[in-house]
């Protein structure tokens, strides 16, 4: 099970027990939701399966090699027996020169495995990762209209940053969000 160091517990807002408790990396049962991390090419169809699914953008094979072969470390995939029913893709650098910023740049749980939890588990796996990995602050956009995704966010601490007016190609604008970890 990982958990949150104490030390980086007020960074979280208090969230390190409930990472604690709700984030499994070993599968105690057959029916249990299970988060591991990337290991290799042959997850890659069933990441890139979920995510055109779900998201707005259509992200061509080198999008996801540049995120997942760059920062493996960064990218989580939800395990319910032999099927992959959740990801998450980050990617960590330097921003201005001066931060640390994690950014997480694709989110998605099948639609038949929502309202469990998984893609809060999934954020708070790639946001322990980025803060072992020294992050200041982590950062994402998503469509301004997408309410479950902003009430996850927000409920793990993020604000409302910055509005981008028509940043999808279908013409939505998006939220920037962020959370500062230190």
């Amino acid at each position: 099970m990982a958990v949150i160091p104490e030390s980086d517990e007020p960074l979280l807002n208090g969230l390190a027990k409930e990472f604690s408790t709700n984030v499994q990396m070993k599968c105690p049962g057959p029916d249990d939701i299970c988060y591991v991390s990337y290991q290799n090419e042959l997850q890659m169809p069933a990441i890139m399966g979920l995510i055109q699914k779900d998201l707005s953008e259509p992200y061509s094979i080198y999008t996801y090699r540049y995120f997942i072969h760059n920062w493996p470390h960064l990218c989580f995939l939800a395990m319910h027996q032999e099927h992959c029913v959740g990801a998450i893709v980050c990617k960590l650098d330097v921003h201005k020169k001066l931060i640390s910023r994690g950014y997480i740049a694709m989110l998605t749980v099948d639609e038949a495995y929502r309202k469990q939890k998984i893609g809060t588990s999934l954020v708070l796996n790639a946001i322990q990762a980025m803060i072992s990995h020294k992050a200041d602050e982590v950062v994402l956009e998503t469509e301004i209209t997408n309410k479950p995704a902003l009430r996850l966010y927000e409920n793990l601490g993020f604000v409302r940053d910055k509005r981008l007016f028509r940043y999808y190609l279908n013409g939505v604008d998006a939220l920037r969000l962020k959370l500062w970890l230190k």
